[in-house]
């Protein structure tokens, strides 16, 4: 690679590692990752240095339900802290992605490593968002069964639209990749899967010592710091939709090409945005915007990535 490919930092949504329907097994999530690694060689193909970052809601939700169906079985079988959980996952789906990827590369005759780098990102331990958990995790639970966990476990539950009870946790705002200086090295010669799942959150003791936190740091935050850190001309946020809307499932729905972060904030004050959905991205995409004015954070799908990097779609959210 050189000077004259523009860097971009690729988040992943949900869909592009899971689709709707398919069981929760690894063999039907790799037929899905064999699908959005084609996609994401082509970005590369199409003259782009990239990182990858991809969430992890569902897989650290079923690691750490395995975690408690085996201690169940077995008392003394000591469940995993929910840190080593988000770990877990990371390192999985990094490799199903890492695979992948070097497959859709080499079957378009372009060479270049693939790694997943196992990624802590630091947190503040006073951050309000541990007081007020909100980040929905694992499956769904009758209200009988919240309550018990609450009782037993002291977790966080909230009954979530008529479709049962589910664990919250914090989610944090990243503060610090500690591995950024990795990427920064390899950056030139290798495509990074890097803050899988937001990162493994961490908050940094008096003495710079690290220790891993019950939390989820949202994909598309961790994502943007990562574009900040290293300067991208991108932030690509892919997701469901090839473009974001106002008034979404009205009649008087309104889709958006290109937006100025002035716009994005009113839009986003108005309610357009669900937390948990297109809220996280929108914000991903201020920060950006205004940390590097004349620099454009995007989002769109998965299948109209390569086009949206070309200025033919998606949403595009710019300083002016």
């Amino acid at each position: 690679m050189s000077d004259k490919f523009k860097k971009v930092v690729v988040a992943l949504g949900g869909n592009a590692l899971q689709e709707v329907g398919a069981p929760p097994t690894a063999e039907a999530q790799l037929k899905t990752v064999n699908k959005t690694c084609g996609y994401l060689a082509d970005i590369s193909c199409g003259g782009y240095e990239m990182a990858i970052v991809h969430g992890n809601g569902p897989q650290v939700g079923r690691i750490i339900l395995s975690q408690e169906v085996a201690q169940r079985i077995d008392p003394d079988l000591p469940a995993m802290p929910f840190d080593v959980c988000g770990a877990m996952s990371q390192g999985y789906i990094g490799y199903q992605i890492q695979q992948s990827m070097r497959d859709a590369l080499r079957n378009r005759n372009r060479n270049i490593p693939v790694v997943t780098i196992l990624t802590q990102v630091v947190v503040d331990e006073n951050d309000p968002a541990f007081k007020d958990p909100t980040k929905p995790i694992g499956p769904f639970y009758s209200e009988e069964e919240a309550m018990k966990l609450m009782a037993e476990k002291g977790y966080t539950m909230k009954e979530d639209a008529g479709r049962g009870w589910r664990r919250l946790v914090p989610s944090p705002s990243p503060k610090r990749i500690t591995e950024i200086d990795s990427v920064k090295r390899l950056w030139n010669t290798t495509i990074v899967i890097t803050a899988g799942g937001g990162g493994v959150p961490v908050v940094e003791n008096m003495d710079g010592s690290l220790r891993g936190v019950a939390a989820v740091i949202d994909k598309d935050l961790a994502a943007e710091k990562l574009a900040e850190d290293m300067a991208t001309d991108f932030l690509l946020i892919l997701t469901e939709v090839d473009k974001v809307a106002i008034n979404f499932n009205k009649p008087n729905q309104r889709e958006l090409s290109h937006i100025t972060v002035a716009e994005a904030i009113r839009h986003m004050n108005e309610g357009h945005f669900a937390p948990g959905s297109m809220l996280p991205k929108i914000l991903a995409a201020i920060k950006f915007a205004r940390r590097f004015p004349g620099k454009k954070a995007i989002i769109t799908s998965l299948y109209k990535a390569v086009e949206a990097l070309e200025g033919q779609a998606g949403t595009m959210i710019t300083m002016a």
